[in-house]
C-alpha cells in the first residue's frame, strides 16, 4: 500500500493539494471539523478572479507567473472557467489611477469607448477609456470547491473528522498561526447581488485611490462584489463602513445596481506571510502549505504542483522554506 497522507482541510488549498496527489496516485485522507468547504471558510468567499497580470499590479513576480497556469488546471478538475478577460476602469476624477495600473502591468490593451461597446455595451458611454487583459479568466468559488470535493470522493477520498494518520499536509489557512507565529490575517469583506438589470460579462476592477473593488459575474444575473483589504484577524461580520463602500463604488460603476438584491454578505481572513507570498514549510512534525493571501484561487494549482513534486518526486519547490524541522 502506498504511504498515507492527511490533508488537513478542506479549503482552496487543501482540495487543490489532495486533488493533486490522488491524481498522482497517491493514497490521501481529508480531514476537516467542517466536514467540506463552506461559509465557515475564506475560500467559500473568493472572487474566483484568475487574473494574474491584473494581479502584478501589486503583487510579486511569482504571482504573475505561477497564476498563469490557474485556469487550464481547474479546467482538468471539473470547474466552470470562464475566459472572457477582465476591465480594469476608473471614474474621471481617477484617471490617474489606471495610467499608474498601466504602469504597473502587461498583459493588457487600451480600449476607448467605442471597443469597449464592443465588449461590455452598457459600460461604454460612462467610460471613455480602459484596460482590457484579455487572456485572464474567472471561475465560480463555490462551484470549484465543490467539483474538487466531488471529484475527490468519485477517488474514494471523503472529508472526515478523524484523527489524522501518516504524514500530515497542514492547509489550515489563518487556523495554522498556532504553528506558524508569522501568518497573519488580512481581512476582506464582500456582497453577493441579484442584479439582472446589470449587463456585465466579465470581471471588472474599478480602480479609486481608497476604495478599489471588482465585479464578477457568477451568471443568472448574480454578483460577487469585493473587496476590503484591512491588516486584520477579525474574522466576524462585514462593517457598515464597508458594506457602504463597496456598494458606492458598484453604484458609480453601473447606477443598474441601485435596483440589485443583496443575497449576501460575507467576511473573513485571508492567511498571508510577511511577503504576502504562499510558502510551503516543515516544522513540528508536519508539511505547512500556506499564506495563499488574496491569490488562492489563482496559485493554488501552482502549490499543489510544488507539494505533489516535492512528496513523490523528491523536487525542492522555489516557495520551500528553510527546513526547521523533521517530518
Amino acid at each position: 500500500m502506498s504511504q498515507l497522507f492527511s490533508v488537513l482541510g478542506a479549503g482552496v488549498a487543501g482540495l487543490t493539494v489532495a486533488a493533486e496527489l490522488v491524481h498522482r496516485g497517491a493514497h490521501v485522507e481529508v480531514i476537516d471539523p467542517a466536514g467540506g468547504p463552506g461559509a465557515h471558510g475564506c475560500s467559500w468567499w473568493a472572487g474566483g478572479m484568475l487574473a494574474p497580470f491584473c494581479e502584478g499590479e501589486t503583487a510579486e513576480e511569482p504571482v504573475t507567473r505561477l497564476g498563469q497556469q490557474a485556469a487550464t488546471w481547474w479546467e482538468s478538475v471539473g470547474a466552470q472557467v470562464t475566459r472572457r478577460g477582465s476591465l480594469v476602469l476608473t471614474l474621471g476624477r481617477d484617471r490617474a489611477e489606471l495610467d499608474r495600473f498601466a504602469r504597473r502591468t502587461s498583459g493588457h490593451s487600451w480600449l476607448n469607448s467605442d471597443c469597449l461597446s464592443e465588449i461590455e455595451p452598457t459600460l461604454a458611454h460612462r467610460f471613455d477609456r480602459s484596460l482590457f487583459f484579455d487572456t485572464e479568466a474567472h471561475i465560480d468559488p463555490r462551484q470549484a470547491l465543490t467539483a474538487l470535493q466531488d471529484g475527490l470522493s468519485r477517488a474514494g477520498v471523503k472529508v472526515g473528522h478523524a484523527a489524522p494518520r501518516g504524514r500530515i499536509i497542514d492547509c489550515r489557512g489563518l487556523a495554522a498561526a498556532d504553528h506558524l507565529p508569522d501568518l497573519r490575517g488580512v481581512r476582506g469583506e464582500m456582497a453577493l447581488l441579484h442584479a439582472p438589470e446589470v449587463q456585465i460579462s466579465r470581471p471588472v476592477r474599478l480602480l479609486h485611490p481608497r476604495h478599489p473593488i471588482y465585479v464578477v459575474p457568477r451568471g443568472d444575473g448574480v454578483y460577487m462584489l469585493g473587496a476590503t483589504q484591512i491588516e486584520s484577524q477579525d474574522r466576524g461580520p462585514a462593517r457598515l463602513r464597508s458594506v457602504v463602500e463597496l456598494l458606492n463604488a458598484a453604484y458609480a460603476l453601473d447606477p443598474a445596481f441601485a435596483e440589485a438584491q443583496v443575497l449576501e454578505l460575507g467576511a473573513d481572513a485571508r492567511p498571508a506571510f510577511p511577503d504576502n507570498l504562499p510558502h510551503i514549510r516543515r516544522k513540528d512534525g508536519r508539511l505547512f502549505v500556506n499564506g495563499l493571501f488574496r491569490h488562492g484561487f489563482l496559485l493554488a494549482p501552482a502549490v499543489a504542483q510544488m507539494v505533489a513534486n516535492l512528496l513523490l518526486d523528491h523536487e525542492k519547490p522555489e516557495v520551500m522554506d528553510e527546513d526547521h524541522g523533521e517530518w
